[in-house]
């Protein structure tokens, strides 16, 4: 469903927009979605709305098909984009699996500060961001995901999690749409 509506104390979450990550070959420029974030963040902050950096460390334990990481990730991997700050205010959330609310506080944070609607963006589309998004549907958040904000490595994830799962649990809109309902 296209995004309709911003809460009065909507959040945004920048789900993984580190050094490491956005080194990563993705389907669309990781440059573009890292600009369009620290656009909205900028937006979200003009508005005094908490602005959530999420980054990751490590992995969640358990098997998988996919090779695990040999060793450690380099140097500076979890660093988040200086684009996008931390600002004073901001929330930085770290996280050891691809949602940013297990094993985390950011639902706490969010509650705290009356948080009832998340806006995502953010990489991978299909892993840290569909992770996120749907981990806020099962706390109640009113969910919102910034459709040219994402990008994953994978083409055909991508448009799975864009036009099968996120209008299942979630509005989407472009970055332009999300701003001018901040209006």
């Amino acid at each position: 469903m296209p995004v309709t509506t911003l809460d009065a104390n909507a959040a945004l979450v920048l789900v993984d927009l580190q050094k490491g990550i956005l080194a990563l070959p993705t389907v669309h420029p990781a440059g573009e979605i890292l600009k369009r974030g620290a656009r909205l963040a900028d937006a979200f902050r003009e508005r005094g709305l908490p602005v959530v950096l999420v980054r990751v460390v490590g992995s969640a334990p358990g098997r998988a098909q996919a090779p695990a990481r040999a060793g450690r990730p380099p140097a500076g991997f979890a660093d988040l984009a200086p684009e996008l700050g931390p600002r004073d205010d901001d929330i930085v959330v770290t996280k050891h699996s691809w949602g940013a609310f297990f094993g985390t506080d950011l639902d706490l944070q969010l509650r705290r500060r009356g948080v009832t609607q998340v806006v995502l963006a953010g990489i991978a589309t299909s892993m840290g961001v569909e992770s996120t998004a749907r981990a806020a549907h099962e706390h109640g958040y009113h969910v919102t995901v910034v459709t040219d904000a994402v990008t994953d490595m994978d083409p055909d994830v991508h448009r799975n999690s864009l036009e099968k799962v996120f209008p299942r649990l979630a509005e989407t809109g472009t970055t332009e749409d999300v701003i001018e309902l901040l209006g």
